[in-house]
């Protein structure tokens, strides 16, 4: 939803958040929960989504008269969808996902095929006036290729092939409709480009050469116009979480990332879970026994520890890492682990909550991105005291971060 009339912030939350991998299992959850918050936090004015569709849902939404079906519906809850979650491609509920999320990666024709999918449907659905953007994993994962660099670089390389040729369909569709779509890369902890200086070196060094020589080709245009075109195209999906798990600040990122050019197509709203950890071997204890009962079996839960001399080390997974808490060297943990972003502090554990606060505060300045989508698909998982009525989680999401707008 539009958050305030004078601003073109778009609000919404990504409905990854509901099991269902197939259209009818998508549009079950939409019908069930929709229009029911629209009611609660936008009853006078149109409602935004974004949808998250695996490769199933896609295909079979783009069946017989389904689309249509979708946009009727639509148009009578006055809703509208401008962004779509294309990063999960398979099941991501339920079942064990872990570092099955990112595949199948980039370099595939199965990437390509299923992205190109969601796009068709994008443009479909896109109110006139409003660009739409689809995020996306950032390339593949990068344990899989740590043992053997070059093909972690060639899948790198064959990356920018199969988004250079999303490109090339994202400008046919603006040059028929009008509309501007653009593919998000959602850097986080352990991705392929998991940190700004990953993110503009593969841009620099990769997707510009790579991706505008091929673009260039294809279209019968000069290179220079071709990266022109990738930068419009292909954008950053700033993970507030995310970048907080890496220690980046906000600012820095921005700043960064506007420097070269690079766009950022959509802000997920999320919190990772935070500790400062104390000397005393008792107290740290106390953490780890804190910290178990999210060292869950569905999804990956990267972990990050700052030392005091600034240097990070990483471990793949809170289950992985937890046996090392006693006795680590770390003076701070943050863990991948969507958190509620109306919670600051859990007992002895934190969030980063306050990384959320400087980006919304940030853009009231710098209007570097105006897609706003809250991410906290982790209510399956949490332990039972965090949990309360998913509609009621859903609406207490959405109040802190419009009180937080407002009042920045």
């Amino acid at each position: 939803m539009k958050i305030r009339t004078d601003s073109n912030f778009h609000l919404t939350y990504c409905t990854n958040i509901h099991p269902g991998e197939t259209w009818l299992e998508v549009f079950d959850n939409l019908e069930k929960y929709i229009p029911n918050l629209k009611s609660r936090l936008s009853p006078e004015a149109p409602f935004g989504i974004g949808l998250r569709l695996s490769d199933v849902a896609a295909k079979q939404l783009l069946e017989n008269d389904n689309l249509a079906q979708l946009q009727a519906w639509l148009t009578q809850e006055d809703l509208y969808v401008f962004t779509l979650n294309g990063f999960p491609y398979g099941g991501f509920h339920r079942q064990v996902v872990k570092d099955q999320v990112y595949a199948p990666d980039w370099s595939t024709q199965e990437r390509l095929n299923y992205t190109l999918n969601l796009i068709k449907i994008l443009a479909t659905l896109l109110p006139a006036g409003l660009d739409g953007g689809i995020s996306t994993l950032p390339l593949s994962y990068k344990p899989w290729w740590k043992e053997d660099q070059v093909t972690g670089e060639t899948v790198m390389k064959n990356s920018c092939f199969n988004l250079a040729s999303v490109v090339a369909e994202m400008i046919r569709i603006r040059a028929e409709t009008g509309k501007l779509l653009h593919i998000d890369l959602e850097p986080e902890p352990d991705g392929l480009i998991e940190n700004t200086s990953e993110v503009i070196d593969f841009f620099q060094n990769l997707l510009l050469p790579i991706g505008g020589n091929y673009l260039s080709e294809k279209l019968n245009i000069e290179l220079k116009l071709a990266e022109t075109k990738l930068l419009e195209h292909v954008r950053v999906c700033y993970d507030t979480c995310h970048f907080s798990v890496e220690y980046e600040e906000p600012k820095t990122v921005f700043a960064r990332l506007q420097s070269v050019g690079i766009k950022i197509g959509k802000i997920q709203i999320s919190a990772a879970m935070q500790v400062k950890l104390p000397a005393e071997a008792e107290k740290r204890s106390l953490i780890v026994e804190r910290l178990r009962p999210f060292a869950e079996s569905t999804y990956l839960h990267q972990v990050i520890e700052r030392r005091s001399d600034g240097t990070l080390y990483h471990y793949p997974d809170l289950i992985n890492a937890l046996p090392h808490l006693k006795q680590s060297l770390a003076e701070e943990w943050r863990t991948h682990f969507h958190v509620p972003i109306f919670i600051r502090d859990y007992q002895i554990l934190q969030s980063t909550q306050d990384d959320i606060a400087t980006v919304l505060h940030l853009l009231q300045t710098n209007y570097a991105c105006q897609h706003l989508e809250i991410e906290t698909y982790t209510w399956d998982v949490l332990p039972s005291e965090m949990k309360i009525d998913l509609l009621t989680s859903i609406q207490r999401e959405y109040e802190w971060v419009i009180k937080l707008i407002h009042n920045s």
